[in-house]
């Protein structure tokens, strides 16, 4: 008796083993898919990817690829296109690479200035490659580097794309959705995804300006993103991407775009008159570390142009004899200067021709002065 059930077990156990050794054979046999498999219906997209693939069906056809070509350095048609290499500035090439859009129907295209800058000012060419693939030549009509902004003017379109829809940067809220498109490395019409992480960031441009009011986005933005549209939930333009923070250059989760309500602006000024008019009250100001240093918190002014608002309001700069220090801008539009963004940002919310209240110190005292802004595009104020 004990022998047989020694002998059952055994046998058992050897059946389990051989099934446990032969089950992967046995499944490949009975279930492997060797023919094609049946789609499983997939359902309807849901509200929020349903918007986002119609934002990008409407907004994308009007966003570009521009190239700036320097006069200096060419670059030969047998040579290999390094399309996933690319940056903005291609190394060795002397191609300057980024993003537009159509702004009107006439073909002008807006991008940021420092896109087109080496091509502008060492005589070379502008070309754009459309959402269609299409490659016509541009040409600048106006560049703006204290906004970083440039328009361009398309060459014969066979087909001209349409207008971006122009939103308002005044209402935005920080949290909302933002979308961004634009030719990161060359990748053609890249749509990015994110939200409006802060507003009113400030941010250094050219010609020592600061421009306020910049909205910081985590919509990915990498090289070749500059000058493209960010838009919110409905594809309205609502900014024009321009900068990263990154110390590996690439996305770090931080981009800046210079808000809507400027380029809507600014752009106008370009189409009509090939430069911005930068509405200015007509000063010089001191440097904002040497006021520091002297324990004075505002903007000396250093220098009052003759004609201008600031010299019809009895505005004084520095002595240049003695070096005594005149008046001291410590307040504008109701709000406290300290340094010379804060007054930038007040004239500039104020526009041309408009009426800004100044609180101005002198000798101790403080004064205000009412005075209008002017054209006084020369001057850094």
């Amino acid at each position: 008796m004990p022998d047989r059930f020694v002998r059952v077990a055994l046998g058992v156990t050897l059946g389990l083993l051989i099934a446990f050794v032969a089950q992967p054979y046995i499944l490949a046999f009975l279930y492997s898919a060797d023919a094609p498999r049946s789609v499983t219906a997939r359902g309807d997209l849901s509200a929020a990817e349903k918007t986002t693939v119609d934002l990008f069906a409407r907004a994308s056809p009007s966003v570009v690829h521009v190239f700036a070509q320097s006069a200096a350095q060419g670059r030969g048609l047998m040579e290999p296109d390094d399309e996933f290499g690319q940056g903005e500035q291609q190394q060795g090439s002397g191609t300057q690479t980024g993003t537009g859009f159509v702004w009107d129907a006439a073909g002008h295209v807006v991008t940021n200035n420092h896109v087109v800058e080496a091509a502008t000012k060492g005589g070379g060419s502008i070309s754009v490659r459309l959402a269609s693939g299409e490659v016509v030549g541009a040409r600048v009509v106006g560049t703006a580097p204290s906004y970083d902004l440039a328009v361009l003017q398309l060459g014969r379109v066979a087909k001209m794309p349409p207008p971006l829809a122009v939103g308002t940067s005044a209402d935005l809220k920080v949290g909302q959705s933002a979308f961004a498109i634009g030719n990161p490395f060359g990748l053609d019409h890249t749509l990015t995804t994110g939200v409006i992480s802060a507003l009113q960031r400030r941010l250094p441009t050219q010609e020592g300006r600061e421009l306020s009011g910049v909205i910081q986005t985590d919509a990915a933005i990498n090289p070749g993103n500059s000058g493209g549209p960010l838009l919110d939930s409905a594809g309205r333009l609502i900014g024009v991407n321009t900068a990263i923070f990154s110390p590996s250059g690439a996305s770090a989760g931080i981009g800046f775009a210079v808000p809507v309500d400027v380029v809507n602006r600014v752009v106008p000024d370009l189409i009509k008159n090939g430069r911005v008019r930068n509405p200015g009250i007509g000063i010089i100001a001191g440097q904002e570390a040497t006021a520091a240093r002297l324990g004075i918190d505002g903007v000396v002014v250093l220098r009052v142009l003759p004609g201008s608002p600031a010299a019809q309001a009895g505005l004084r700069g520095v002595d240049p004899r003695t070096g005594d220090i005149g008046d001291v801008i410590v307040g504008a539009g109701g709000r406290p200067v300290h340094r010379l963004s804060d007054l930038t940002a007040v004239v500039e919310e104020a526009g041309l021709d408009r009426p800004v209240t100044l609180l101005v110190e002198r000798d101790g005292r403080v004064r205000t002065v009412r005075l209008n802004t002017a054209d006084v595009a020369q001057t850094r104020l």
